[in-house]
């Protein structure tokens, strides 16, 4: 089904994308900048533009994942894209939390704030990948179980 193929796409996307930004990018980042002004101007610059792409992908997610649940005539899609939808829903709103109270706080920060801002983030992060990555893993399973 094209749905399946709409939802996983970007499924795929933001799993790897948070699997790679918690892995990689984040630790090798602390580890060459240290605590320092310029960490924090490189996550910025890093960071810049990248909420209307999430959101896209979010959006996508949550709009096909709606659509197999409503039209798909196997029973077992319908449950898994369902769980997939509140999984989704739950990272839409983690993600949003977080560009629109979180970073604006976390950029006026004074430098011994920043530690906990870190902190926070990366929780948020870890909460991001679970919920999406789950809800990747599961349709991915049951999209490739049920051929």
């Amino acid at each position: 089904m094209i749905l399946e193929v709409v939802y996983l796409l970007p499924a795929a996307m933001w799993t790897g994308s948070m699997t790679y930004s918690l892995a990689v990018v984040q630790p090798r980042s602390l580890r060459f900048f240290g605590d320092s002004d310029q960490l924090e101007e490189f996550l910025t610059v890093l960071a810049h533009g990248n909420r209307w792409r999430v959101l896209a992908m979010a959006a996508t997610l949550i709009a096909s994942a709606t659509a197999i649940v409503v039209v798909c005539p196997w029973s077992g899609a319908r449950v898994v894209y369902g769980i997939a939808l509140v999984l989704d829903v739950a990272a839409t709103a983690v993600f949003a939390h977080v560009s629109w109270r979180h970073w604006p706080a976390r950029v006026f920060a004074l430098p011994e704030e920043r530690p906990g801002f870190r902190r926070r983030l990366l929780m948020s992060a870890r909460a991001i990948w679970l919920l999406v990555g789950t809800g990747f893993v599961l349709t991915l399973l049951a999209s490739v179980g049920r051929r």
